[in-house]
């Protein structure tokens, strides 16, 4: 695993996590059981807290940071954040969705199912309610979820939790 310290801190990761090769994980971070930091991503806590809970995932080539003694970068349970997003010092409560290539800046907060469609911005300070889907550039409320589509962002976070595993063992097998 690629962990750095930064300063005093160094990063906390769960024994059942998954960190893939060429993932870059620097200070004050805290990864939680059965999550997976995927390909190319960057966390960076470096001058604030990233903590990710449990069976959250970040995809391939997302970057998380934090805003300096300002802002921290919380990310609950049961999370997704989908490839190439960019997560800057905010709050995603348990079972939030960050889109494909979707960027959540300083101050904001998905609540618990709330959800921030590929390629949207949601600029700083906003806050996306329970099971509400936002988008555009600035994002905007589009729609309330339906049950069919909570229902498939939790399975979307199991199958990852399961692809983690695949994916430690493939490489465990294929050796250095």
């Amino acid at each position: 695993m690629n962990l750095y310290r930064f300063g005093d801190s160094f990063p906390t990761i769960a024994a059942t996590a998954f960190i893939a090769p060429g993932a870059r994980i620097i200070g004050d971070v805290t990864i939680g059981a059965d999550s997976s930091v995927w390909y190319n991503c960057v966390l960076r806590g470096d001058v604030d807290r990233i903590t990710i809970g449990a069976r959250s995932n970040v995809q391939d080539g997302s970057v998380v940071h934090v805003t300096r003694k300002r802002y921290a970068t919380e990310i609950g349970d049961e999370v997704l954040i989908g490839h190439m997003a960019m997560v800057h010092g905010c709050t995603i409560e348990n079972h939030g969705f960050i889109g494909l290539g979707a960027i959540i800046m300083d101050g904001c907060v998905v609540e618990a199912g709330g959800m921030l469609a590929a390629g949207a911005m949601l600029t700083p300070g906003k806050r996306i309610g329970r099971a509400e889907l936002w988008a555009g550039r600035p994002a905007k409320l589009l729609r309330l979820l339906t049950d069919e589509d909570l229902a498939r962002n939790r399975a979307g976070c199991a199958g990852y939790v399961e692809l983690a595993r695949q994916h430690r063992a493939s490489l465990a097998a294929s050796g250095p």
